[in-house]
């Protein structure tokens, strides 16, 4: 997953007199962001606070009651002080296995090396022009939205390719070329983050969650598949609402649209780029790849559903918990925690496939190149999970993150917040932080480590925070 974060520009004060309050409430927003430095600086700069904060607070002899099960009452959480003997000892011994522990930094990197393979190769490319060029002209703006939404599997391609063909598509069909750029932009934006697939972004954000977790819980896990029911059933909600803004509000805006009008520039008639025979076979191949992959998760899973005894098969319910009790998820355990590696199967093979087929790959080099071409996009992100690493760690061992989850956990239950009406205003505080911080994994993993624990401590799951933020985000 390839994050660029927000471009610094010399901050300047809102302009007096914009017309309107939202105009205004941009101007104000523009302006605060452009104060922000760079994500990987506001990292370094959190840690640092963590190390003067922990010292600060350890001298007051900072402290509260610890309320998890199993501790002995009258147990005190104090904050350890980064600014001893001890903590700087620890902070020099650990800066390498704060940075290489870090779970969102292995997952996404494993992940992206399958999607880099299908990038490289054209298939996804391909998969967004068939899936659109091949729609109904009454249907287009719906396919053209859902495309955008599930386009973020390949992160940044629903921006490179989806959006100048949805304007190319609209213009050829005498329709305004600025419809489609919206269609296309509501979903690709709108749309990030939902999809019907797992993408990079799920083993990202669950990695993330799973430390900021461990404050509390050092045991905890979260799978990357924890939110796909959610996230599923956003894709078509959010694909509905860009299709019904889009049709009845944005077009009809625009007024009607004549070709003639146009620039002298632009082709009356222009090339859609439609996929040749070659191609049409080689995204078949790669359907058929496809199929074989899901059948061999189906073995591994060994379900207990298939109403034949297929224990002959070689490797059946490998994934499977031994444990012939476990039901639900708990049975399918060993496969949910290996999801990052389905996810490089699940496009290293149709990738390849396609891409001998069309000729883009031809031999294993190939596909080594690509997937060091998708490393090699990694890394800001990269120096980004470094610092981040570092300001998660700090505030773990400090306990900070402990106390100021029992702390605000107090509060909200002092305000009666501890219920599900909880969630609005943290949605709307992701909402706002997003104006300013654009890249996911630098907003969550700043968030994270001070929400999760703190809403954790009134009874919510970390899967159910982490849904909330994506709505959010």
């Amino acid at each position: 997953m390839t994050e660029k974060p927000r471009p610094t520009t010399k901050a300047t004060p809102p302009a007096a007199g914009t017309s309107g309050l939202f105009a205004r409430f941009l101007a104000v927003v523009e302006w605060l962001g452009n104060l922000l430095p760079h994500p990987v600086t506001l990292f370094a700069l959190f840690a640092l606070g963590i190390v003067l904060l922990s010292a600060i607070a350890a001298y007051y002899n900072l402290a509260v009651a610890d309320p998890r099960p199993g501790v002995e009452p009258g147990t005190l959480i104090r904050v350890q002080s980064l600014l001893t003997i001890e903590g700087v000892q620890w902070m020099a011994q650990n800066l390498v296995t704060n940075f290489t522990g870090f779970v969102p930094l292995g997952t996404v990197l494993v992940a992206l090396l399958g999607v880099g393979v299908a990038e490289k190769s054209g298939l996804l490319t391909a998969v967004i022009r068939g899936l659109v060029l091949a729609a109904p002209p009454n249907l287009v703006t719906l396919v053209i939205v859902f495309a955008g939404v599930v386009s973020n599997t390949a992160s940044e391609m629903g921006y490179v390719v989806l959006i100048p063909l949805a304007m190319v598509i609209f213009h050829a069909l005498g329709r305004h070329p600025l419809a489609g750029m919206a269609a296309a932009f509501a979903g690709v934006s709108g749309g990030y983050s939902a999809n019907i697939l797992i993408g990079t972004v799920d083993p990202l954000l669950a990695g993330i969650t799973e430390e900021a977790a461990r404050i509390l819980d050092p045991t905890y896990e979260v799978h990357p598949a924890v939110n796909w029911y959610f996230m599923s059933a956003s894709t078509v909600l959010i694909t509905l609402l860009g299709w019904f803004v889009t049709a009845k509000i944005v077009e009809p805006r625009l007024g009607k649209y004549d070709v003639d009008d146009a620039d002298d520039t632009i082709e009356r008639e222009p090339n859609l780029q439609r996929l040749t025979a070659r191609e049409k076979r080689a995204l078949l191949g790669a359907l058929g790849s496809v199929i074989v992959v899901i059948l061999g998760f189906v073995v591994l899973a060994g379900p207990r559903w298939i109403p034949i005894n297929l224990t002959w098969l070689p490797g059946w319910g490998a994934l499977r918990n031994l444990d012939p009790a476990a039901t639900g998820a708990e049975a399918f355990r060993p496969m949910l925690k290996s999801v990052v590696t389905m996810i490089l199967i699940f496009f290293v093979v149709p990738g390849f496939v396609y891409g001998r087929m069309v000729g883009t790959m031809k031999n294993d080099r190939d596909v080594i190149d690509a997937m060091a071409g998708a490393m090699r996009s990694m890394g800001l992100y990269i120096v980004l999970v470094f610092f981040a690493a570092q300001f998660v760690a700090y505030f773990k061992y400090t306990e900070l993150g402990t106390i100021l989850a029992v702390v605000g956990a107090d509060a909200l239950r002092a305000m009666n917040l501890d219920n599900p009406l909880v969630f609005i205003p943290f949605i709307l505080m992701c909402c706002f932080v997003n104006l300013m911080l654009g890249s996911a994994s630098a907003q969550w993993a700043l968030t994270a480590p001070i929400f999760v624990p703190m809403l954790m401590s009134i009874g919510y799951s970390p899967e159910v925070i982490q849904a909330a933020y994506r709505i959010g985000d």
